[in-house]
């Protein structure tokens, strides 16, 4: 695959949820968690995505935003 982006992550499909007009694609990074990407069902159908099958994560962004927790205080702090 030749691609621009930088941020390619390979992984294993798990699951794949259609829906009326997109589906919802999870991919089990090695070592990592799982991703979860909504794509077109016509996509799907056009990579020929099955649960079971190799696929790249290919993240795409014009910026990347890190947080962390002060004092364990925050929405997203919370275990």
């Amino acid at each position: 695959m030749k691609i621009s982006a930088r941020n390619k992550l390979q992984g294993q499909i798990t699951k794949i949820v259609p829906g009326s007009l997109n589906s919802l694609v999870e991919i089990h990074l090695s070592g990592t968690p799982v991703i979860t990407a909504m794509i077109t069902n016509e996509a799907v159908a056009d990579l020929e995505l099955a649960v079971g099958g190799e696929a790249w994560a290919v993240l795409k962004a014009s910026s990347v935003l890190v947080g962390v927790c002060e004092n364990g205080k925050g929405r997203s702090c919370q275990k």
